[in-house]
């Protein structure tokens, strides 16, 4: 029980809150008073006074877009304990009806049985961090958007360039657009803009630059590539920031297992959190840019998923069960944050295509559960030794191989697996010792 609680409906200019506290002059009852806040810093400032003299033990707010950040940062600054908790952990009974008055009560008297539990969020230097990495992606996404319309814009002037050259925008293939841009329509010439091995595909460069490439598409295809090259600029500074930024955020102490004293990693020379992205590099197809990620995201505070399985089931990659009398069925992950799955997900998808212990564990799992659950297992092992690399920071990467599984495995069932897969093809087995070798 949570003597001294307090709970806010938050809208987008106002909040409505709520506070219950023991009565003074009737023991066992409780005193519950409920007003309108305004949502600016000044009247948010005056509620975190007025209910630091309440004493309020801990005030619970709804995760309700990006309104709910003022009161969370403003309030933890007046030294107040404040929740943030999922909005789908707290919904009404069904069939009651609904205000903002009744949604306050009800999340209030949530909070003072202690029936709720807080959501994540990291501080403030993880918090800034986050915001270069996500306005990264989607930068990045819009690139990617902006490169597409490009290439409609060349088939729609029946130039069939991407269906010779691999990336389009690699060297040759801006020179050619750029040529066109300029005015050039000879398809011999602007084969001859050819750089490295494609200059020996000059012939199928100049039937696929014969088209009807006008003034217009001219047009719009410079607008198109102008906005890729901003972008391309951002993308950069943006990546040039995160370097910096990481430089200057601590890196993470942990304990050896077994006990002794708090350590720094061993043999790191780049400073801040850099030294940890190089370790979480190492990892079979995590690159400098998803290590970013997954830092933003988790943070570096192990301590608040006290084991690697509470870290994969706040990142909904765990696998769900639901049980209904004498049946068992297997549930979906649920929905996780999707930035970190996102980068998990192409981890995954790399990871798979190597000779690793990694990608031995999906070509194990694709032939009996399939390609989707066979990554979100790969990524699943992929967050568990992100996991072990922040909590202990004398843990280096080491991969196990791709014959792990097979050194492990059952003798007398692999034996079994074979012969099986030998009498489905038509043969008959017979299985014998294997004779001494002469001396």
């Amino acid at each position: 029980m949570v003597a001294r609680a307090a709970a806010i409906d938050i809208a987008k200019a106002s909040a409505l809150v709520c506070t219950r506290v023991p009565d003074e002059s009737r023991p066992g009852r409780r005193v519950q008073r409920t007003w309108t806040v305004g949502a600016d810093t000044a009247a948010i400032l005056e509620l975190g006074d007025h209910l630091r003299c309440l004493g309020i033990e801990r005030v619970v707010m709804e995760a309700t877009g990006a309104y709910w950040k003022p009161y969370l940062y403003l309030l933890e600054s007046c030294g107040l304990q404040c929740w943030l908790v999922n909005a789908r952990d707290v919904k009404n009974v069904p069939g009651r009806p609904k205000t903002d008055k009744l949604d306050a009560v009800w999340l209030c008297k949530l909070t003072e049985r202690g029936m709720l539990r807080a959501s994540f969020v990291p501080p403030r230097e993880i918090r800034e961090l986050r915001d270069l990495t996500r306005t990264r992606a989607v930068f990045i996404r819009e690139r990617t958007r902006h490169k597409q319309r490009a290439e409609k814009m060349l088939e729609d002037a029946q130039i069939k360039l991407s269906s010779v050259v691999t990336d389009l925008f690699g060297k040759s293939g801006r020179l050619m657009m750029d040529a066109l841009i300029s005015g050039e329509r000879s398809p011999a010439v602007l084969a001859e803009l050819a750089c490295g091995r494609l200059r020996g595909k000059k012939e199928a460069l100049a039937l696929a630059l014969r088209g009807g490439f006008t003034e217009h598409h001219a047009f719009m295809l410079g607008q198109l590539l102008q906005m890729v090259d901003t972008l391309d600029a951002r993308i950069n500074d943006i990546t040039a920031r995160i370097e910096d930024h990481l430089s200057r955020i601590e890196p993470p102490t942990g304990h050896r297992p077994g006990g002794g004293a708090a350590q720094t990693p061993h043999g790191d020379t780049r400073p801040g959190l850099l030294a940890l992205v190089d370790r979480i590099d190492a990892i079979p197809g995590v690159g400098t840019r998803i290590a970013q990620v997954i830092l933003a995201e988790i943070g570096t505070d192990m301590s608040l998923f006290p084991t690697a399985d509470h870290l994969a089931s706040w990142a909904k990659l765990s696998p769900r069960t639901i049980q209904s009398g004498p049946m068992s069925t297997s549930g979906g992950t649920g929905k996780g944050n999707p930035w970190l799955r996102g980068a998990l997900g192409e981890a995954a998808a790399s990871a798979a295509r190597t000779d690793t212990f990694l990608g031995a564990r999906y070509r194990r799992l694709v032939k009996r559960r399939g390609h989707n659950r066979a990554l979100v297992a790969v990524a699943r092992s992929i967050l568990v030794i992100v996991w072990h690399l922040i909590h202990d920071p004398d843990t280096d990467y080491q991969d196990l191989g791709a014959q792990w599984h097979h050194r492990l495995g059952d003798p007398a069932r692999k034996t079994r697996d074979l012969v099986r897969q030998l009498e489905h093809l038509g043969h008959q087995v017979t299985l014998g010792p294997t004779p001494e070798p002469a001396t």
